[in-house]
Parts: C-alpha cells; structure tokens; sequence
C-alpha cells in the first residue's frame, strides 16, 4: 500500500506484476492439460469476465496447437432486458472471438444464452403481470439468467460427466464475497478447484480470486485484447458509466474507481436508481436517448402507486394476507396494456429518433409479444384479444402471428357487448365482468366433446377466483373463513388476525408469494 502525502491514507496500487501473470498463465495451462474435462467461461462483457477469457485465451496461446484440444465454452447470458448499449458491445465481442478463435485455431466456443420464450421479463411482467421485482420477490435474477446458465452446465455435465466452470469473481468485491470464496476454499476437492455449491459435478477455477480492482484494468490495458477487441473501449464504457466521468486505477481509499461501475438489466428495480445509466446519459449527449428507457422504468416501477395496480387475489385467484389486509397478486389488464402500450411507444421513439445503430432495437421481441397473446387470451380468459390491436396502433404494422389459431365465435365486438351490459346489470360488482367472460370462454373452447373433460372443473374454479363484490367484501370473507380455522382448532394464518400494524407495512408485506 502507498501513502496518500495529502491526507495520510492508505492508497490502493496494482499488486500484479508480470512474474505473477506469467505465474498465473502456467497454473492456468498445467490445469488445463491435466484431464479431459470441458472448461465453461462465464462471459458478461465486464472488465472481470473480460480479464478471465483474457488470461485463459493468452494462457493456451502459448501451448502448441497440437495440445490446444478440450473446448473452452465461453457463455453469455443475454436477459433480453440488458443496457442496449452493453449488449451491442457484447454481442459484436462474442463475434470478435469467434473469428479470432477461427483463425488463430484457439479452442475456444462461443454461446449467447436467453431464457426461454414463455419465460422472459416482459412475458411474465406484462403477460402474466408478476409485480415489477423487489427484495420480498425477486423472481427475475431465476429466470432470466441462472436457469439459462443451469440447462447449459447441466447439458455439458450430462454429455462429459463433469465440467470446470471458470468465473472472475474476486474477494476484492465484497466482504461477503470473500467469505464465501475463503468457505468454499476449504472444500476443494482439488486443487484450486471448489466445488459448486448447487450443482453437483461443477468445479469452480476462479482464477482472478486475489486481484483488486485495480489488478484487472493494469492487466486490461498492459496487455493486448488478443481477440482484436478494444480494452480501451472497454476502459471508456466504464468511465461512461461513473458519475465524476474518470476512471482512475489508482484511487485513494474510500473513493470510486471505474471497477465500481455496474452494468445489468435496465429495468431493473432492485435499486433506486440506475446510476450507470444516468451517468452514461449525463456524460454523453449521445446517449440522450435512453432517457426513454430510464423513464419508463420509473413508470412502471413506482411503488407508491403499485399496490393500486394490482388484483386484490393472487395469481391462481385466491386470498392471502396479514394485518387484516389482503396481499395483492398481479397487475390488472387495464394496467398490462398500458404497459405494452408505453413499451412499444418508448421501441418505436428509439428507433426513429435515435442513434442510426439502434435503429432496429427491439426491446420486446416477437416471440414475447406472442407468448404474452397467448397468455391473455388461453389463460386469462380475455377473447378480445387486444394484443394485436395495440401492436398495430403503435407500429402501424400487422401483428405477425402465423401459429396463433383463432376461435372466431367471440372477439372484441361481443366482449365490449357483454362488458357493457354486465355493468349496466351490476354496476357495483367490481368482479362479474371477469366472471361472466371467464365463463364464457371457458364454455366456448370447450365445445367439442373431446375438450369436455374437466369444465365442470374450471367454471367453478372461475366463480370461486370472482364471486366476490370487491376488495372490502373479499377481505371480510378471508378473515371470518380463518376465524372459523381457528375457532374449529384448524391450521391457520395467526398474520391475518393481527391488527397491531397499520397499512403501509402490510403493503411492504403483500408480495411473499408471486401465484
């Protein structure tokens, strides 16, 4: 550690030299020699995971051509939310590596990982109308990058028996980081190799494990990128992304450094605020036109308004609660229509007034659109299929959905009908619309014989999710049924009996469960 002669701290400074990295280059060929096994490299286009391909690509450059045989898989996962400018920036690197791979004959495979079609942000955002993710339900993290990364381990564990993964996680990070790596170090079953905590036959390499922040980008910008991708552009991205707009390696104790940058999902609503966002937009007039992006999010993630958004029952209809309130599940469909709607309005802004590179953005793809059409119309019961109407009205182009089989009996002419005189017979049952269309469809897709089965099953299931007049006579209902619980000697919810808190804990409490 160096002094700081203006205040006397303790300054930070690269530990690395160039013995220690050849050092490293060798611990990283002998370990790749010795067995069979296929090494994974988790890949996100930050400066850790950039250094760690680095180091193992410059590593077996020096091993002759004849011994470069095992496959080094290079893995990204693309959420399909992330920063447009990052995932440009990444997708154009995965290129790079494979053209360099080719020609430089490196053993290197590169694959970009999404999750599944029926299981992205947006289809279970505005499809299935999941509460925008918060500590008490962060089912995002899950979906969108660990099950991609699980199904391809455990596809390479299946055809190899076993795999390395190599990652450039640090215990420079974090405290808890470090302990968790120190844990882990204890039971390795060899050497410098941990074993995974959650899946069995993965070995973890972490070969960055001592370096600082400053390590990584002495090492990013001493040595060449050797896939002819640019470190300085790197070096730049991240300085983009820091509020003061520099980016020192040496930086005194207690300050930010460019390692602290942090680049993920743009609608993200873990934090407050999207800070490396901000920073970009403030330090580049360029990139003024993610402001769109970081106002929606803002929209769409407002939590004072949230609880009003959402339907009083759960995802599968029923009640749930603590503090004599209820829990609230998910979004109404006034309110995931205008959540496409302003999505698809923020797409086409970006596309015909921003940067010409972004011209064919697509922050929602086709295939999600059509997930979440199917979701509406086969599992929520809306008939007027209002997908591809508001598709058009923003796009002013035809939704494109050759697979979609129509059911042409109702459509949005016989449901304005039926919601108009519903609301005419019952204007102060907040629910007999839904019950009504519900019950209607669920009749309609079941009239040929073979699809009988089970309808008895499903229109009482429909009356039970809707028989309620509104919030206040449901919530009524589900403290006398667990007061009858308790006063039978039953299994129930204390919470719901509890009184001692008022309201706006309970709306900090409503979201333990997403069905």
């Amino acid at each position: 550690m160096e002094v700081n002669s203006n205040n006397s701290e303790p300054r930070k400074t690269a530990t690395i030299t160039k013995d220690s990295i050849e050092g490293l280059m060798d611990t990283v060929r002998n370990l790749y020699l010795c067995d069979d096994i296929p090494w994974v490299i988790g890949y996100s286009g930050g400066k850790d995971s950039t250094a760690t391909v680095q180091l193992v690509w410059l590593a077996l450059k020096g091993l002759p051509r004849s011994l470069r045989k095992k496959t080094v898989h290079i893995i990204n996962t693309d959420t399909l939310v992330e920063s447009p400018v990052v995932s440009k920036w990444v997708k154009k690197s995965l290129e790079c590596m494979d053209e360099a791979a080719d020609e430089q004959g490196m053993p290197f495979v590169t694959h970009q990982l999404t999750p599944s079609a029926d299981n992205t942000f947006w289809v279970n955002f505005i499809g299935r109308g999941y509460p925008f993710p918060r500590k008490k339900l962060r089912w995002c993290t899950d979906r969108l990058k660990i099950q991609p990364i699980n199904t391809f381990v455990k596809d390479k564990i299946a055809e190899h028996g076993e795999i390395i993964m190599v990652i450039g996680t640090r215990k420079a990070e974090s405290a808890r980081r470090a302990r968790t790596m120190a844990y882990y170090e204890k039971k390795r079953v060899r050497e410098l190799l941990s074993p995974n905590q959650s899946m069995a036959n993965e070995l973890v390499f972490s070969p960055l494990e001592d370096w600082t922040d400053d390590d990584v980008w002495v090492f990013l910008m001493q040595y060449a990128n050797p896939w002819g991708y640019s470190n300085k552009e790197l070096l730049t991205l991240y300085k983009g992304a820091t509020a003061d707009n520099e980016c020192p390696l040496m930086v005194d104790k207690g300050l930010p450094s460019c390692g602290r940058s942090r680049f993920g999902c743009w609608v993200c609503t873990m934090v407050e605020k999207d800070k490396s966002m901000e920073a970009m937009i403030a330090n580049d007039s360029e990139k003024a036109w993610m402001s769109a992006l970081l106002e929606f999010r803002s929209r769409f993630g407002d939590e004072e308004h949230d609880r009003e958004r959402r339907s009083f029952r759960k995802m599968a209809g029923y009640l749930q609660g603590s503090y004599k309130q209820l829990y609230h599940g998910p979004y109404t469909k006034e309110y995931r229509e205008m959540f496409l709607r302003d999505l698809l309005e923020v797409q086409k802004d970006i596309n015909e007034n921003g940067p010409e590179e972004f011209s064919d953005l697509k922050l929602i793809t086709m295939p999600e659109l059509r997930n979440i059409r199917r979701i509406w119309v086969n599992e929520k019961h809306e008939f007027d299929d209002s997908l591809p109407r508001i598709y058009e009205e923003v796009t002013g182009n035809e939704f494109d959905d050759p697979e979609w089989i129509d059911i042409p009996a109702f459509k949005s002419e016989e449901w304005n009908i039926l919601k108009e005189v519903v609301e005419e017979l019952y204007p102060d049952e907040e629910l007999a619309f839904e019950m009504v269309y519900s019950l209607v469809d669920i009749e309609n897709k079941s009239s040929g014989l073979n699809q009988r089965k089970g309808i008895a099953d499903a229109l009482e299931g429909a009356i039970k999710r809707t028989f309620y007049k509104n919030e206040e006579d449901a919530r009524q209902f589900y403290l006398s049924q667990t007061e009858r619980k308790r006063d039978l000697g039953g299994k129930y919810n204390a919470l719901a009996l509890d009184d001692s808190y008022d309201e706006p804990y309970v709306t900090e409490g409503d979201e333990e469960t997403e069905e």
